[in-house]
């Protein structure tokens, strides 16, 4: 049996504050190659998840918050976001699956540590695909991206 408690998300939360990313995560699975990819991710306000979409048709992701807020960001094609769900206590909504080839991100606002389960096995080399309208993690714009993304409201597109 394997417990998580609020130890777990403390020394996370410790790692996060460490990395340069500003998020770290705990996996639960024991390899990549397992078919359902279990974690805890812990998020801090600047932390840059650049927009993405898992295009293999079977790579659903399902996001649930156990402690503070994160808000998801769903887009379109060309950069304009269609949506914006903020996940969470006090939200209406704690969890959300996301079906294969969504344009998502994530921002939060304060520190946020959720659960995240997806399929595996995990390959790195087709994950993920980046979107072409945001900036490369390290890039010199991701500051100004980032900021954007954090008041950016549906049907606007982001520069």
């Amino acid at each position: 049996m394997k417990k998580f408690d609020i130890e777990l998300l403390s020394e996370l939360r410790a790692r996060a504050e460490a990395s340069p990313r500003r998020r770290a995560h705990h996996n639960v699975h024991d390899d990549y190659q397992q078919p359902v990819q279990r974690l805890f991710v812990s998020m801090l306000p600047d932390s840059y998840v650049r927009p993405h979409r898992h295009s293999q048709a079977h790579k659903w992701e399902f996001f649930m918050v156990v402690d503070g807020c994160l808000e998801l960001l769903f887009f379109d094609d060309h950069g304009v976001l269609t949506e914006r769900l903020a996940l969470g206590p006090g939200s209406d909504c704690l969890g959300v699956e996301i079906p294969p080839n969504t344009w998502h991100a994530t921002v939060c606002h304060q520190p946020v540590t959720f659960v995240e389960v997806k399929q595996g096995p995990y390959e790195v080399t087709d994950d993920k695909d980046f979107a072409d309208w945001a900036p490369a993690e390290g890039d010199d714009a991701v500051t100004a991206f980032l900021a954007s993304m954090k008041i950016l409201r549906p049907g606007n597109v982001l520069s």
